[in-house]
């Protein structure tokens, strides 16, 4: 039986099975997996202060892992974009990222408050994506505004603000992990709006970016570029830490 009865007979479209964007989720999926064991081992055996920083990256990267296998499967069924378990995905993992910034800043003076602050300002930011993305597509630039908006004020609160702050106060490790975050937040993070407007540009100003690469591509290797790298920026701060 060759590869496209079997994907019949499994009730998968083999017209996706083997296109570049199918590949990326199957990476995904593989890479976040392999990112959770590696999280999840490696946390006994760092300083206990940074356990739960740890904890928390391999939490991240296995909900990636469990919504990429639904997203793969979602996309070889029907060829389309995976649209809401990507948010639903978005939700649960960028707050806990900016969890992260709490954690590391917490021996620093870091509050409740400050999380409360990002996590609120990354809800505000995937909420209004989704409405320009889902719900309401002829007035994507609008909501893409209003999350760019939130957007901006993680990346003034990392770079300038409360969190940077506090990792200078730190110092050492800490200061320069926070660095590295922060660069994560602004280029890393900077891909999903470029995937928002290439998914929504009919009709809207940037147009000209429409169909202009596979969004589901540009939102794949986001993904594993953000949510794997965070989580080596922490697992690189506990390390050296607990070797200091």
């Amino acid at each position: 039986m060759n590869l496209s009865l079997i994907l019949a007979a499994a009730g998968h479209g083999s017209e996706h099975f083997t296109t570049g964007t199918s590949f990326t989720f199957f990476v995904g999926c593989m890479a976040m997996m392999a990112a959770s064991v590696f999280f999840f081992f490696e946390m006994w055996n760092v300083d206990k202060k940074w356990r739960t920083s740890l904890l928390v990256s391999g939490l991240i990267t296995f909900i990636a892992f469990v919504h990429y296998y639904y997203m793969r499967g979602f996309y070889l069924e029907t060829g389309t974009s995976p649209t809401f378990f990507r948010y639903v995905d978005w939700t649960l993992t960028v707050p806990l990222m900016c969890v992260e910034f709490y954690l590391i800043t917490k021996k620093a003076g870091g509050t409740m408050g400050l999380m409360w602050k990002l996590i609120f300002a990354s809800v505000v930011m995937l909420v209004t994506g989704y409405f320009g993305e889902a719900v309401y597509r002829d007035q994507a630039w609008l909501w893409g505004l209003f999350s760019g908006l939130a957007y901006f004020y993680i990346v003034y609160l990392v770079f300038s603000g409360e969190v940077k702050q506090l990792a200078d106060s730190a110092g050492g490790a800490v200061a320069e992990a926070n660095k590295w975050l922060g660069r994560f937040v602004l280029v890393g993070w900077a891909i999903y709006p470029l995937g928002y407007m290439v998914g929504t540009g009919e009709g809207q100003w940037y147009e000209f970016l429409n169909g202009a690469m596979d969004m589901d591509v540009v939102y794949n290797i986001g993904d594993a570029i953000n949510k794997i790298g965070f989580g080596l920026v922490i697992y690189a701060l506990a390390v050296k830490d607990s070797n200091s």
